[in-house]
């Protein structure tokens, strides 16, 4: 571990960040593990610490949330990785246990116990979950309809979609997209005036 930092320190023009130098470093000697024996993985690997080193850094940043930590009687850290890589990609399709636990080579069962044991909730609520941040990202982006951004974050229609968002929100998505979008004339994230 220290040859690593030591490493990271000698490279001229790098910079320590904190939290994403260690999990960059983290997920690089992941994906050395990796290659070996499942190149996907690692490549999915590489591709998250990719990710790491593109996101903009505003002050501290909470880079531990957003990569998964391995706990006992939990998945691999390369598990989580797919597994999360999978959901995001296939958010506006059906998701079933079955096709989740196939990508990491479990048994339905297993990876049932795992992954909430890895993720502390159930596989079917971090989906639900992930197409709500989905929904919310739209709603903010774009225009549309409601009932297009459910079919868009594999909801079966707008009422299926409200009934989701308002368990998970704690309100309906127009009230929240109401709420949450700029006034005309003000853009996002700015304060109205007094």
């Amino acid at each position: 571990m220290q040859s690593r930092d030591a490493a990271l320190h000698a490279v001229p023009g790098a910079v320590a960040a904190g939290p994403i130098a260690a999990t960059v470093s983290q997920l690089m000697q992941d994906a050395r593990d990796l290659l070996p024996h499942d190149r996907r993985a690692a490549a999915l690997t590489l591709l998250r610490a990719s990710r790491l080193l593109d996101a903009p850094v505003a002050g501290p940043t909470t880079v531990a949330a957003s990569v998964p930590v391995v706990v006992p009687g939990g998945l691999a850290r390369w598990q989580m990785i797919r597994l999360t890589d999978y959901v995001e990609a296939h958010l506006d399709q059906p998701i079933v246990q079955k096709a989740l636990a196939s990508q990491i080579r479990l048994s339905s069962g297993h990876f049932a116990r795992a992954f909430k044991q890895s993720f502390g909730r159930t596989a079917h609520t971090y989906v639900m979950e992930r197409r709500i941040e989905r929904a919310k990202g739209l709603m903010l982006r774009t225009s549309a309809p409601l009932c297009e951004i459910a079919l868009a974050c594999g909801l079966s229609d707008q009422a299926h979609f409200s009934r989701v968002f308002r368990r998970i929100a704690g309100s309906t998505p127009l009230a929240w997209r109401r709420q949450h979008q700029p006034a005309p004339g003000r853009r996002a994230g700015e304060e109205p005036r007094r």
